[in-house]
């Protein structure tokens, strides 16, 4: 691949992701189509990732393209969008050859058959600085049946999907501070699972959701924000795995190593709201509560806590 110029690169690597869209034009073109559904309106979101930041340096090539996908498509699934197309943007670093970049664009074509999406688009530039992708994420949803964020009522109860705390494990793991025998806390961490089986049962039920990428509680915040509502949060009902179980009772300050896994993020999880007089959905585990005063409580160890920032900040 030595030699390629930049399109002669997209040719090679990209092309063949769009699977044939006839609105990605073979990736030839500045632009792409995206045909109208009826009846469905256009979800569109965009994360980027950056080396240092959110994996670590000299992460395998594939493994952050899948990464890449996961976390957009995750917050697709907390719109209860169905994922169909994307755009990428990536920065290559110095030093990242050929075999690297083919890595790369290896790791994104299997993500992107598993899930079903097309590569529309986008674009391919070279930097200084560290390796840096972004993608663009395109789903449908049904007309008006987006989930928000800001449709939290008070008495909704809070619900977090799966388990939590893994990633924030995994990443320790990763860096050699505790031991991961089995590699399920790393992997957890390295590639998070989008919820998007959870579609159906959000569009049924959700008041408001949010993925779980800051933390839960600053995602919990989030929602509470963006609703102009109060929430209690109860981490003593956490949802845990058993690697995650088995952390948590070989620490002393219980509070503390709870606030650690409710503000680590990175878990792609589902965080959201739904009517007390809701079933409690399968997979999904109360935490905690709506109130109608703004703020928010956090209890853990059977005592009110400071969350602090309760997760990642965007600065």
């Amino acid at each position: 691949m030595s030699g390629l110029d930049e399109f002669g690169e997209i040719a090679r690597l990209f092309r063949p992701l769009t699977r044939g869209a006839a609105g990605a034009f073979d990736l030839m073109d500045d632009a792409a189509v995206v045909p109208q559904r009826a009846g469905f309106d256009l979800v569109v979101t965009k994360d980027a990732i950056v080396e240092g930041v959110h994996f670590p340096n000299g992460e395998p090539p594939d493994l952050v393209a899948r990464k890449l996908v996961r976390v957009n498509l995750s917050d697709l699934a907390a719109k209860a969008a169905e994922p169909f197309g994307a755009f990428l943007a990536v920065s290559w670093p110095q030093g990242f050859g050929a075999r690297d970049r083919e890595r790369f664009a290896q790791g994104l074509a299997s993500d992107l058959e598993a899930f079903d999406v097309d590569l529309l688009g986008g674009d391919t530039t070279s930097t200084p600085g560290p390796f840096t992708c972004s993608l663009t994420a395109l789903g449908w949803v049904p007309a008006g049946r987006m989930i928000r964020r800001g449709g939290a009522r008070p008495g909704d109860r809070v619900l977090v999907s799966g388990a939590i705390g893994d990633a924030t494990l995994g990443l320790a793991a990763v860096r050699g501070e505790i031991p991961d025998f089995d590699g399920r806390l790393t992997h957890r961490y390295r590639l998070p699972e989008p919820r998007l089986d959870l579609r159906a049962t959000l569009r049924r039920h959700a008041t408001a959701a949010a993925d779980v990428s800051d933390g839960l509680i600053a995602d919990a915040r989030h929602i509470a924000e963006a609703s102009g509502v109060g929430l209690f949060l109860d981490l003593d009902q956490l949802p845990l795995s058993g690697a995650a179980a088995t952390w948590l009772e070989r620490q002393e300050d219980v509070a503390a190593a709870l606030l650690r896994l409710a503000s680590g993020g990175d878990d792609y999880e589902i965080v959201c709201t739904m009517p007390s007089g809701a079933t409690r959905p399968r997979g999904f585990t109360v935490v905690g509560e709506v109130r109608e005063t703004p703020g928010l409580e956090v209890r853990a160890a059977g005592r009110t806590v400071d969350p602090g920032a309760g997760g990642w900040r965007h600065r």
